[in-house]
């Protein structure tokens, strides 16, 4: 296990991305090997945000890996629909081990000043970012998004 961490926190050194570290117990309960809190995540002029919690299973070999995300999305745009407003947007893409981006999760929630929460998993991953923008509450123009922040990065062999 501390052999899985030093690799990781070298791998998030040299990437700048975030290693998950921290012990199970710290973030969440449950058999996760990783876990962390991620966020807040801003669409551009602070419109939208997201933030949540992170945990990775390794298998008993460390060959596969399944990443459990949970979060809360909030729509902090104040205007009317008519006057511009729109709805909060996340979208999650994953890194298979082959490196190919994927989008693997997305969600939408209209109604300020509210929050929805929403939960996925997705298998063998080696990398996952989020991503929050504004969409439109009628068609799917996603727009005001704010940059990739990354999530987890699994450790190089």
């Amino acid at each position: 296990m501390f052999k899985k961490i030093a690799i990781a926190l070298l791998a998030a050194a040299a990437t700048g991305t975030l290693a998950l570290t921290a012990p199970a117990a710290a973030a969440s309960p449950g058999p996760y090997d990783q876990s962390d809190q991620w966020g807040p995540v801003h669409a551009r002029h602070h419109l939208a945000k997201a933030k949540g919690w992170v945990g990775v299973e390794w298998d008993e070999h460390q060959e596969s890996n399944t990443v459990h995300v949970k979060g809360r999305l909030y729509d902090l745009d104040p205007r009317g629909y008519g006057q511009g407003g729109r709805c909060a947007y996340v979208k999650f893409q994953a890194a298979s081990f082959d490196h190919e981006w994927d989008e693997v999760y997305s969600r939408k929630h209209c109604g300020y000043p509210g929050s929805k929460k929403f939960g996925f998993s997705v298998d063998d991953v080696s990398a996952l970012r989020v991503k929050v923008c504004q969409v439109h509450p009628y068609k799917h123009w996603v727009s005001k998004c704010g940059h990739w922040d990354h999530l987890y990065a699994a450790e190089s062999e």
